[in-house]
């Protein structure tokens, strides 16, 4: 079986250097909120191109967290409007009802699954406060506009960077476009750590300092506390450990890069809808390929002809969050787009340790695919 994505091989190539650090961490008897965490941030600061990284304890809090900063410093109140795309994982939802906000959802464009800037125009209302571009599978949102947008309006920016470590346009990376971004390092994640963990970018020391109170009880000093604050610490260990694969992160997605490729070139069957992008432009450096995201009329058929030869594929995602019933007053609400994408779009494996050989074996399977069961 050639996996989707192989976590245990990924880490194996730099396990030396991991159990370094984490044996350095475990000899140096202090676990949270000390060097590695200070020596990590600095760096992914300095990688995003931004002044701060605070870590958080997973991609979910550092949007909840740069929320609930806004509303402390008095920039966003209960109720506040915020546009987000329609077809996101639910993640990006969740943060914006976990304040007290309120949703604004905004169809994709079709051809980059980002959100539509010409739709932002037409969903922006006295309420809005707060664009929340999610530069999904790995290519940055059309920044440039939105940030245009944003300004005009006077709206603040949070970018959903959770699958775009690295992306980025007119050499500036996700992370240090908007007013604040959030990351997720989940394992799967182009830097991924070895279980859950998170970080927020930005330009603001303001809000900085905020995010470094609300993520520990609200507190700077122990025991005196400013805010209500929550426990959402982003640990030594894990700290130490995504400072190593930080280093390796450039070299991974030019992997990635050459898997996506050998996917644009080699997959001729015209019944398969591959992700819109110029292999040779400037703007190529948008796109990091957290995912290779195909869409065909039959998913079902494709992707158990996949399983019948051998290779694992995952559907990013199956539901759209207005169909979830976490949200059932949207339950009847359309989003046709957005429907079509959850319906047939199908993830093909893409990662750092995916030979060449074996991704050519996917682009063999696509081809020969039958155009009559599609």
């Amino acid at each position: 079986m050639i996996p989707f994505l192989d976590l245990k091989n990924i880490n194996q190539q730099y396990r030396s250097e991991l159990i370094a650090a984490c044996t350095r961490v475990i000899d140096s008897g202090w676990y949270i909120g000390g060097e590695e965490l200070e020596v990590f941030e600095q760096n992914f600061a300095d990688y995003c191109g931004t002044e701060f990284a605070i870590g958080v304890a997973n991609g979910l809090d550092a949007l909840i967290l740069t929320l609930r900063a806004w509303k402390e410093l008095g920039k966003l109140k209960d109720g506040d409007e915020v546009i987000v795309p329609s077809n996101t994982y639910i993640a990006s939802i969740l943060a914006i009802t976990a304040n007290n906000l309120t949703p604004v959802l905004v169809e994709p464009d079709l051809a980059t699954y980002n959100i539509d800037p010409l739709k932002i125009e037409q969903a922006i209302t006295s309420k809005t406060r707060v664009i929340l571009p999610v530069h999904l599978y790995g290519q940055l949102a059309a920044m440039p506009e939105i940030m245009a947008i944003a300004q005009q309006h006077k709206l603040l920016v949070l970018e959903d960077s959770a699958q775009s470590h690295g992306a980025q346009i007119q050499g500036k990376k996700a992370g240090h476009w908007g007013h604040a971004s959030g990351f997720s390092f989940y394992p799967g994640k182009n830097l991924g750590a070895l279980g859950d963990a998170g970080a927020i970018t930005t330009n603001d020391a303001e809000l900085a300092n905020m995010l470094k109170a609300l993520r520990n009880y609200g507190s700077h000093e122990k025991y005196k506390n400013l805010v209500p604050g929550v426990n959402s610490r982003l640990d030594e260990i894990q700290a130490a450990m995504l400072d190593i694969k930080l280093k390796f992160l450039n070299e991974e997605i030019q992997h990635r890069r050459q898997i996506a490729n050998l996917y644009l070139t080699g997959i001729k069957n015209p019944n398969i809808e591959l992700p819109l992008t110029d292999i040779n432009a400037e703007t190529y450096e948008q796109h990091v390929w957290h995912l290779f995201v195909i869409r065909t009329q039959n998913r079902d058929a494709l992707q158990q002809h996949f399983t019948e030869n051998g290779i694992q594929t995952l559907i990013h995602y199956p539901i759209p969050p207005h169909k979830q019933q976490a949200y059932k007053e949207w339950n009847d609400l359309s989003y046709p787009i957005s429907e079509k994408i959850h319906e047939q779009v199908l993830s093909l494996p893409i990662g750092p340790t995916l030979s060449l050989e074996d991704a050519q074996k996917v682009v063999d399977l696509c081809n020969q695919f039958q155009a009559s069961k599609v």
